[in-house]
C-alpha cells in the first residue's frame, strides 16, 4: 500500500476509508456485521486510515468504527469529529465548540472508539460563536493531555485555518474536493501548501455521482442525503452527465473505471492529498484502491482539465442551510 504524509508526520495508506454511510445516509442501511467485516477486509488490504464522526448516527457510527478496528489498533490511524450538541434523545440540536464542551464530547468518542488517544480530532464545522483560537486551545489541551494526537479542521476558510494554526499546528483539513467542487483550489490548498498541511477529500466521488452508476433516472430514498441535494436533481444529473463522459472517455484509455479516473485525479494534484472514498461494497472498496494503479501523464491531466473547463456544473452541493455552514 503506498503512504502518504499528513502535516508533520502522519503516515497513512494513500487511500483512507469514509465510513459515514457504514451506518446510514444513503438510500439503504447495511448490516453492521457485514460493515464490521469490510473495514475488517479494508485493513487486510493495506488501508490504515479511517474516518468517523460524532454526529454519524449520532455515534453509533463510532462505535462501529471501534468494534471493527479494535483487533487492528496499532496498525491504524483513526479520525472523528467533534462540533455539535446532542439532546437527550441524540437529536442534533446545533452547533457547539465551546472548549468545556470539546473536552466533555472527547471522553464519549474515546470510549466509543475504544482508544486511549484520538488519532486525528477535527472540528467538523466551525462555530461562528467560538473563537477559532479557542477552539484551538481546547484541542491543544486535550494533546497535552494524552486524549488527541493531532489536530484537524473540516469545510474551515483559508483564514481560520491560519488562525487555528498558530495556536496549535493543523495536521490535516478535511473538506469536499473532486473534479465536480473544486472550490478549495481558490485559497485553502495554497494556504495548506505553505503552512505544511495535508488535506483529505471527502465525497471524492461526488457522493456516487463520478462512478457513472448515478443517473436521471435513479430514485433516492427519503432517507437518502441526496434526495435534498440540488445538484442531485434530475434536471442537474442529467445535465452533469458530461463530466462523467470526461471521464469514461479517460478510463477506457486507461483500462480503468471512472470512479478511478476521478480518484487518480485527485492523488495527482498533490503529494499531500489523501481522499477517503466511502463504500458499503467489497468491490467498490477494491475499485477504488485500484485508483492508485493509475497513472495519469500530464497529457492525460491536460486533458481532463480542457474537458473539465468546458463543463459548467449544475446545481448547489449542499441545500442553503448547510452551505451557509461551510468556509467560515
Amino acid at each position: 500500500m503506498q503512504k502518504r504524509t499528513l502535516g508533520k508526520g502522519l503516515e497513512v495508506s494513500a487511500l483512507g476509508a469514509g465510513c459515514m454511510s457504514m451506518t446510514g445516509g444513503y438510500s439503504w442501511s447495511p448490516d453492521r456485521r457485514e460493515m464490521i467485516a469490510l473495514v475488517g477486509k479494508a485493513v487486510e488490504r493495506g488501508v490504515t486510515f479511517f474516518d468517523t464522526a460524532q454526529v454519524y448516527g449520532p455515534f453509533v457510527n463510532e462505535e462501529l468504527v471501534g468494534e471493527a478496528l479494535a483487533p487492528y489498533k496499532d496498525r491504524v490511524v483513526i479520525a472523528t469529529k467533534f462540533a455539535y450538541e446532542f439532546g437527550p434523545n441524540g437529536e442534533n440540536v446545533g452547533l457547539n465548540s465551546r472548549p468545556e464542551h470539546i473536552k466533555q464530547m472527547t471522553e464519549g468518542s474515546l470510549k466509543r472508539l475504544g482508544v486511549e488517544a484520538i488519532d486525528l480530532y477535527y472540528q467538523h464545522r466551525v462555530d461562528p460563536e467560538v473563537p477559532i483560537e479557542e477552539v484551538a486551545g481546547a484541542v491543544k489541551d486535550l494533546i497535552q493531555a494524552g486524549k488527541v494526537k493531532h489536530f484537524g479542521l473540516s469545510e474551515a476558510a483559508a483564514q481560520t485555518i491560519r488562525r487555528a494554526h498558530a495556536v496549535q499546528p493543523v495536521t490535516a483539513v478535511q473538506s469536499e474536493y473532486s473534479l465536480w467542487w473544486r472550490r478549495p483550489e481558490e485559497e485553502v490548498l495554497p494556504t495548506l501548501e505553505e503552512l505544511g498541511i495535508g488535506f483529505v477529500p471527502f465525497s471524492p466521488l461526488g457522493k456516487g455521482f463520478l462512478t457513472g452508476k448515478v443517473d436521471e433516472n435513479a430514485e433516492f430514498a427519503s432517507n437518502d442525503i441526496r434526495a435534498t441535494i440540488p445538484r442531485f436533481s434530475p434536471e442537474a444529473r442529467k445535465a452533469n452527465r458530461a463530466m462523467v463522459d470526461l471521464l469514461e472517455t479517460i478510463a477506457a484509455r486507461k483500462q480503468a473505471t471512472p470512479a478511478q479516473i476521478a480518484l487518480a485525479w485527485l492523488l495527482a494534484q498533490k503529494p499531500w492529498i489523501v481522499p477517503i472514498p466511502g463504500t458499503r461494497r467489497l468491490e467498490r472498496l477494491d475499485e477504488n484502491l485500484g485508483a492508485l494503479g493509475v497513472v495519469l501523464t500530464p497529457d492525460d491531466l491536460n486533458e481532463i482539465e480542457r474537458g473539465a473547463e468546458q463543463i459548467t456544473v449544475q446545481g448547489e452541493r449542499y441545500p442553503e442551510h448547510l452551505e451557509r455552514q461551510t468556509y467560515r
